[in-house]
């Protein structure tokens, strides 16, 4: 296998440097590293790597905004999120954007460099882990992100112009989305898959 060209994109400098000569050490090529999805998808094209680490979280552009505009111009290279987040809705949402996988910054260099090869080699293969993101409605959403504001069932219903006993409904359809029993926990549950 030729060695493969590979662009970092993440707002940690001393990650950045870290990982390209640990990815340098595994063989790889690193061809350029960046601070944001601006940078990448401009590195991107004038680069033209194989595969493109990117991180969820950076400024100017986040990471799965980047590999969509990245997946968009150059079906071809290989993106791959490499991040700290685990939340089943971004890991959704990186699997939506065209990212062909997901790992975490804490994998041993050896591990990350198999992985690499093994996404770039079988790219049709699901990479990403799997994950259940319940889905709920722009109503139900907007009463949980009320709910986490502290907002009472009646304030609620004040501030969406809906009835207490509609808001219930709402809530009650939170609560059996996300398997939850009770206010505190439906706001702790709609955080971490990364609802509201």
């Amino acid at each position: 296998m030729d060695q493969l060209r590979i662009l970092i994109a993440d707002d940690h400098p001393l990650f950045r440097v870290g990982l390209k000569y640990a990815l340098k050490a595994q063989g790889f090529e690193v061809v350029a590293e960046v601070a944001d999805g601006l940078e990448a998808i401009a590195a991107t094209e004038s680069l033209l790597p194989d595969v493109v680490l990117l991180d969820v979280k950076m400024p100017q552009l986040d990471g799965i905004e980047a590999c969509k505009q990245i997946k968009s111009q150059f079906d071809e290279v290989v993106v791959i999120m490499l991040t700290t987040f685990e939340e089943p809705a971004i890991i959704e949402a990186a699997r939506q954007s065209g990212a062909k996988g997901y790992l975490s910054k804490e994998t041993d260099p050896a591990d990350l460099a198999a992985a690499i090869r093994g996404i770039f080699d079988r790219p049709d293969a699901n990479w990403l882990p799997q994950v259940r993101v319940p889905s709920l409605t722009k109503r139900e959403t907007q009463v949980l992100e009320l709910l986490a504001q502290g907002y009472s069932n009646k304030a609620i219903a004040k501030r969406l112009n809906l009835s207490p006993e509609t808001v219930k409904d709402y809530l009650n359809g939170v609560y059996r989305k996300l398997e939850v029993s009770d206010r505190l926990s439906a706001v702790s549950q709609g955080q971490k898959l990364g609802l509201i």
